[in-house]
């Protein structure tokens, strides 16, 4: 049987390029795009259709922001297949980022030049924003979004005699520094995405403890420093010129480090690599991370994430309450538009 892959953030850069390299390793697989702008997915389809006339590639709108558009996603999933062999939560956001020029310009020609780029440490703050459903809006996107998601999606995802991978993109940027359980939602800091990141670390082991038995294994991966639309979107006042001047800064730099993957194909490697592994060989305490070497070789190497079980348990009870007051209130405002349609 075909497998079949739901990929979300597929319609550019990593989950773009994931795509495709799953296309020319596993040409018969039944793809999902799932994606927010169906104009970008259209686009992205007929890019993939160009470079495999007989592949199996579906649409779907999926805003991973808005609850109702993760639910209304979620059953058309449901209509549409039997199973869900791979499930890749990609999308993210870094909206409104701030970022320090002279602490980029300090840094760059300093010992912290590597952590810098593969970080963003000391460099970059964010300004969140509410969602219409009431939530900040990275939160929102990066996590709670996909956590419905997979609760969703159980029926597939845990099929008996079969197994299923959950795989995180999560980042480098991921600090356990910047999160809070008691504001997981991040309202009172200035680092919403390395949050929101550090939380979808914890909740893939909490998702392994509970699920493992039923078949489902999850996983996080990082892709590296990638230069994506979301990378370009962190400098916005930076002329074209000093792109030009920074990127063959980037590629000495790859020298002399394998987190600097800059490409999205070469940035997707970790999440290519977990597709050809048996789940139960996995470790659900590392973060699998794309790396390429001095040379342009590709490879994947995991490495142990600064999480423990404790808190990733307390952290899903509290994304388990969450859920439950938002289907509550889902529920009551049904209950109202009903009574006034009568």
């Amino acid at each position: 049987m075909n497998k079949v892959v739901v990929v979300t953030g597929a319609n550019s850069g990593i989950g773009l390029a994931l795509c495709e390299r799953l296309l020319t390793e596993d040409p018969g697989l039944q793809l999902c795009l799932a994606c927010r702008n169906l104009r970008r997915a259209q686009a992205a389809r007929s890019a993939l259709l160009a470079s495999h006339p007989k592949a199996q590639v579906a649409l779907l709108q999926l805003d991973t922001s808005n609850i109702t558009s993760v639910l209304n996603a979620a059953h058309e999933v449901k209509l549409r297949y039997n199973q869900l062999d791979y499930l890749y939560l990609n999308a993210g956001i870094m909206p409104n980022p701030q970022f320090d020029v002279r602490a980029f310009f300090k840094n760059l020609f300093s010992s912290k030049v590597i952590t810098m780029f593969a970080t963003g440490e000391g460099i970059l703050t964010q300004k969140d924003r509410i969602t219409p459903d009431g939530m900040q809006e990275v939160f929102a996107t990066n996590l709670f979004g996909h956590f419905l998601l997979v609760r969703e999606l159980e029926p597939l995802l845990c099929q008996a005699g079969q197994t299923s991978q959950v795989i995180w993109t999560s980042s480098s940027n991921a600090h356990r520094s910047a999160f809070n359980l008691e504001d997981m939602q991040h309202q009172k800091g200035a680092q919403p995405y390395s949050s929101s990141k550090y939380a979808s670390d914890l909740l893939s082991l909490a998702l392994n403890t509970h699920f493992n038995k039923q078949g489902l294994y999850s996983s996080v991966i990082c892709p590296g420093f990638v230069m994506t639309n979301l990378t370009y979107g962190i400098l916005p006042s930076f002329p074209d010129f000093l792109w030009t001047l920074l990127m063959p800064i980037f590629w000495i730099i790859r020298m002399f480090t394998n987190t600097f993957t800059l490409t999205p194909y070469n940035g997707a490697e970790a999440l290519l690599w977990l597709f050809k592994q048996k789940p139960e060989s996995l470790d659900p305490q590392a973060k699998y991370h794309s790396l390429t070497s001095g040379l342009g070789s590709n490879y994947s190497q995991p490495l142990t994430m600064d999480i423990d079980e404790d808190l990733s348990e307390a952290l899903y009870e509290k994304l388990l309450e969450l859920e439950d007051k938002v289907r509550k209130k889902m529920n009551k405002e049904q209950k109202t538009v009903s009574a006034w349609s009568q």
